[in-house]
């Protein structure tokens, strides 16, 4: 049995620093890592945010707080959502298809989506939330009882609860487990260059291609999540891109092409795009669903742009199937998240010998 001494021993040999311990085990505060402090004032250098957090004060991500002159994480090991989904639900169509995926959420984030789906844990602070308490070495125990091959860091912005993730999937690549995260992409460089060394793979939602959108309806900024983008591909991080296609906000066709070319340019042909189709939710409840003629074509302006591998998601009965781009053999049959027929083998198509990109083997 691996214990909580033998995870932070590991953690502080592959980073080469002194793991961080639990503050306070009657309210589970965690010391944080990735700050500094000025007088009184402590900086979190976790995210492009860096909030300044005077003593007792949270964070913008509702996750992190100055208690005592420590940054702390409030919500260490205290997951408000636990689930096992397909690989698929991600959605992650380009590594290990039909993959069962032990899922962990815990509660907060650092952007301000209007269309948010999960708002109710993800603009919540871990003390508002109802959570069970999964310490990592739990965590790997219940993906193993459940015949999970996959730990998925998910649901709300993982991202602000970098300790925890870091502590669980150093375990889960040691106990032969693979590490998902999905992610907004909302995080600094140095941190997300330690977490990269522990993921197999990544789904980054890239919300738009202008910057006055991502300040509008995100309130965020545009270069960080392409700056993390290209940090992934660069790291080895297996990487898909969705991108929710609001109506009214980023579904001009001109913003559409120039994020498919700046994909081309930047980071191949190779990596899969997801254009997920919205529906009404959160403070975006009044505006009407993605049209499917919308979702169709951005699809062709990505295949025009010489993208491989384009998805339409959130459209029931929608060909989401993977193909081979050269020989146009169906590969890859799915029937929503279930998988009904895999002809890739040793990452190649079984009719042309095509290298399909991937994660193909466990």
């Amino acid at each position: 049995m691996v214990t909580r001494r033998d995870v932070l021993k590991g953690l502080a040999a592959l980073y080469g620093v002194a793991a961080s311990g639990k503050i306070s085990a009657s309210e589970n505060y965690h010391e944080a890592r990735y700050w500094h402090i000025n007088s009184d004032i402590i900086i979190c250098e976790l995210c492009p945010v860096e909030c300044n957090l005077a003593p007792g004060k949270t964070g913008r991500c509702r996750n992190r707080k100055n208690l005592n002159g420590k940054l702390v994480s409030l919500g260490y090991a205290m997951p408000c959502a636990v689930h096992v989904d397909p690989i698929e639900k991600k959605p992650l169509y380009h590594i290990l298809p039909g993959a069962r995926t032990f899922s962990v959420a815990i509660a907060g984030c650092n952007l301000r989506c209007k269309n948010c789906q999960n708002h109710t844990i993800s603009q919540a602070s871990p003390l508002q939330t109802d959570n069970t308490y999964l310490p990592p070495e739990k965590v790997i125990e219940e993906a193993r009882r459940t015949n999970c091959s996959v730990v998925a860091y998910t649901y709300t912005e993982p991202t602000v609860w970098i300790e925890y993730m870091l502590d669980v999937a150093y375990l889960a690549h040691k106990n032969g487990l693979k590490n998902v995260l999905i992610t907004c992409g909302y995080i600094n460089p140095e941190p997300f260059e330690d977490l990269a060394k522990l993921l197999d793979a990544a789904n980054i939602d890239l919300k738009s291609f202008d910057d006055s959108v991502y300040s509008d309806l995100n309130a965020g900024k545009l270069e960080p999540v392409l700056s993390t983008i290209k940090m992934a591909v660069k790291n080895g991080v297996w990487l898909e891109i969705t991108n929710l296609i609001i109506p009214k906000w980023n579904d001009k066709p001109d913003m559409i092409r120039n994020m498919c070319r700046w994909i081309n340019r930047n980071l191949g042909t190779d990596i899969p795009l997801h254009f997920s189709r919205f529906y009404p939710m959160h403070k975006l409840a009044h505006l009407y669903p993605t049209p499917h003629q919308t979702l169709k074509q951005a699809r062709e302006i990505a295949l025009k742009e010489k993208l491989r591998y384009v998805y339409i998601g959130n459209v029931p009965g929608e060909d989401n199937n993977t193909y081979c781009p050269e020989c146009k053999k169906l590969l890859i049959d799915r029937n929503g998240y279930i998988i009904k027929q895999n002809l890739i083998k040793d990452g190649k198509c079984t009719g042309c010998g095509f290298s399909i990109a991937g994660v193909w083997d466990v």
